[in-house]
């Protein structure tokens, strides 16, 4: 395996790259690193959350809804 270490400018690692080759390697031999992937949200996947998030903040300002604590909208993101 043909690894590379990523460094910062004081010299300390940070990261590791791995070849995509090979990373698809290791998914196939452990299946639960395909849950560590990030797949980049869509447009419409974005819109979609903003209309949800707004209509929930109307029904919060009309009382039918009661909000959340801050902290508890923070830990979710």
């Amino acid at each position: 395996m043909k690894l590379q270490i990523i460094q910062d400018s004081k010299g300390k690692a940070t990261g590791v790259y791995i070849p995509i080759s090979e990373w698809k390697e290791l998914k196939k031999q452990y299946k639960d690193l395909e849950t560590l992937e990030y797949e980049e949200p869509t447009k419409e996947q974005i819109l979609q959350e903003l209309k949800e998030a707004v209509k929930e903040l109307k029904l919060v300002e009309q009382g039918k809804l009661k909000a959340r604590p801050a902290k508890e909208l923070l830990d979710e993101l």
